[in-house]
Parts: C-alpha cells; sequence; structure tokens
C-alpha cells in the first residue's frame, strides 16, 4: 500500500512563498502521475497541480499558474509544490494524491491514494 504525507503548510502573510512536500513510502515512486489538491473551509476538494511520472509534464488549476509549481525528485520519492505570491484565497487544506497513469485528471475520484493534507493558511 502507497503512504503520502505531506509537510512544510503553516501561516504565512499575503504575498509570501511556501513550499509543501510530499514523501512516498511503499511502492514505486516513479510510476505514478503526482498531484496536489486543495480543500477550503465549506468546499469541495480542488485539483490544484499534477506532474507526469518523469516530471517532463505539468498540469495548473487556472487559480494557480504562473505563481506555484510542482516537481518530483524521484531519487528521494518526494514531489514538491512551491507556492509564490500567495493570496487570502490559498487557504485551504493541500492533500498530495497520486494515480497510476499516464495522465493526470481533475476530479478526485480518479485518484486512489491521499495524504493526510496540510494546512496553509494566508492571512495579514
Amino acid at each position: 500500500q502507497l503512504q503520502l504525507v505531506e509537510s512544510g503548510g503553516g501561516l504565512v502573510q499575503p504575498g509570501d512563498s511556501v513550499r509543501l512536500s510530499c514523501t512516498a513510502s511503499g511502492r514505486t515512486f516513479g510510476s505514478y502521475v503526482m498531484g496536489w489538491f486543495r480543500q477550503a473551509p465549506g468546499q469541495e476538494r480542488k485539483f490544484v497541480a499534477a506532474i507526469s511520472w518523469s516530471g517532463t509534464a505539468t498540469y495548473y488549476a487556472d487559480s494557480v499558474k504562473g505563481r506555484f509549481t510542482i516537481s518530483r525528485d524521484n531519487s528521494n520519492d518526494t514531489v514538491y509544490l512551491q507556492m509564490n505570491s500567495l493570496k487570502a484565497e490559498d487557504t485551504a487544506v493541500y492533500y498530495c494524491t497520486c494515480r497510476r497513469d499516464s495522465h493526470p485528471v481533475t476530479y478526485t475520484w480518479g485518484w486512489p491514494y491521499w495524504g493526510q493534507g496540510t494546512q496553509v493558511t494566508v492571512s495579514s
């Protein structure tokens, strides 16, 4: 069973940067498409970003394009989400996820494995 553990969240001010990390264990990390979703209070969980198993293809929600960068290090079984120019509306619990496929999907039920989530709060 593949397990995902996120870290790096916290309280930051608008305009700050934060890097989230997600480390996988239990399966061959390099064969999975990795993704990040987020869930704000009272809202559904939404797609944020994804990266192919090789790291050569990345995908972003329009709301974070140009501000967030997803990357992965298969040698350390870790995927990252670099978040810059943070806004109050980026406040959410951020979840790491993965699927054994060649491409990502933006709906949650297409991803079988999830981490426990890490809170990011953007507030002055």
